[in-house]
């Protein structure tokens, strides 16, 4: 009997199919002949019952790296025996987060990418301490599972540069195709959980913003981090998409300086709070996990040429802002369909909290109607399909620390009740 598997996902068929129905992948099923077998003759393992009383719990053997910033997304610190993938766009830093997050564990750092003398001398640039660090070029997973087998008892984790980099020799195709890399990540995985040593692997992302790979890559794995941030932007921001050992609602938030990154534990660093009110600019308040941050949010409004006017968003969630431009042409009236509008937040942040949607109507209408919003003024609110201002997520929290910022009028779902209250703000 033949039957079709996704090589991306693992959905299964009766017959082959073009596009995935599950994940959306083309051309990734293969045939699998499957018969019946004696299933009389396994071996039964009986199952072993335990209170969850006696189980001890893991959260006082994480290793702490010290890095105060990383160690909070984790949830902590690494625990023994976990397996983290982090990602991120190429040249945003993750090497170099690495390096220095782990300058107090003894490390061995397996590199397919880059040599021994260009990981030392980056090193060196930023005066990173390599001393807790041995370093291996093999890419073959069989030969670093073996070297580590001598070590593992001297060491305090592992990291795979890159996971695409790596290949078995039992697996036929290139390394970072989808066999390889479910091969290669089933071998680490295996291994770590079996001497709780945590290995931390590297992955590539694809043009969409994905961790590139099979989702099989992503359920193997214990953690997947993302490492955000503009390249030409000095903010980089460390998210938890998946954490099984702690929330994935923290964030890190660190500073790409000539001596590497540096953390931020400021509130309003990623704002210019000396900067004057303009037509289009609101400063917006949202919290990341317990922790509340204020940007910066810009919106222009121009007339449009074109029969389909612009939508140009940066930092948000484009259908958000197309969602939130027809609640304003909604119940303001604006003539919309003949104007572009480009949305962006400054500093190459994204914001994923929904109380970045009062500022980007507040910013919205400010740029059409060309008159600034008050001076240091803060806004967070979530607006509904009817116009409606909610309450967001640890509203007291932000309108506690907005004062202690000296923020003069907070705009949130108590002063603000429906969006048509917004126009009451602007005075010719």
């Amino acid at each position: 009997m033949a039957l079709y598997i996704c090589s991306n996902c693992n959905y299964g068929s009766a017959s082959w199919m073009g596009k995935c129905p599950d994940c959306g992948a083309w051309n990734t099923f293969e045939e699998q002949i499957t018969g019946n077998r004696n299933k009389s003759k396994e071996k039964v393992d009986k199952i072993v019952l335990t209170p969850f009383t006696k189980i001890t719990s893991q959260k006082k053997d994480r290793l702490k790296t010290g890095f105060y910033e990383f160690d909070r997304v984790l949830g902590g610190g690494i625990l023994p025996g976990a397996v983290i993938l982090l990602t991120g766009e190429p040249g945003i830093g993750k090497s170099t987060l690495l390096l220095q997050a782990l300058t107090r564990l003894k490390t061995v750092y397996v590199s397919g990418e880059e040599s021994g003398t260009q990981v030392k001398d980056r090193a060196e640039r930023l005066r990173i301490n390599l001393e807790q660090f041995v370093f291996g070029d093999t890419v073959q997973v069989e030969g670093i599972i073996a070297g580590l087998e001598e070590l593992k008892d001297k060491i305090d984790i592992v990291v795979i540069d890159s996971i695409q980099t790596i290949y078995s020799k039992n697996i036929e195709g290139a390394a970072g195709s989808v066999s390889q890399l479910k091969a290669t990540a089933d071998q680490l995985t295996e291994f770590a959980k079996k001497n709780h040593l945590p290995i931390l692997l590297i992955g590539h992302i694809t043009k969409g913003g994905d961790v590139a790979g099979p989702k099989t890559l992503e359920h193997l794995v214990d953690c997947v981090l993302s490492f955000e941030g503009e390249k030409l932007s000095h903010f980089r921001i460390l998210r938890a998409l998946k954490n099984r050992f702690g929330t994935t609602d923290e964030i890190g938030i660190f500073e790409m300086k000539n001596s590497g990154l540096a953390a931020v534990d400021n509130p309003a660093a990623f704002i210019d709070t000396a900067d004057s009110p303009r037509p289009g600019k609101v400063i917006t308040a949202v919290v990341e996990g317990k922790r509340p941050l204020f940007f910066e949010l810009q919106t222009l409004t121009v007339p449009s040429n074109l029969v389909i006017p612009r939508r140009v968003v940066r930092g948000v969630d484009f259908n958000k802002v197309q969602l939130l431009l027809a609640v304003i042409r909604k119940f303001l009236h604006f003539q919309l369909d003949r104007l572009d509008v480009f949305v962006n937040v400054v500093g190459g942040i994204n914001i994923r909290s929904t109380a970045v949607d009062l500022a980007i109507a507040a910013a919205t209408i400010s740029s059409i109607k060309n008159l600034p919003l008050p001076n240091r003024s803060v806004f967070s609110g979530e607006i509904g399909l009817l116009g409606e201002i909610r309450p967001v997520f640890f509203q007291e929290k932000l309108i506690l620390e907005a004062r202690r910022l000296h923020f003069t009028q907070i705009f949130t779902s108590e002063k603000i009740r429906h969006i048509k209250d917004l126009q009451s703000l602007f005075t010719a």
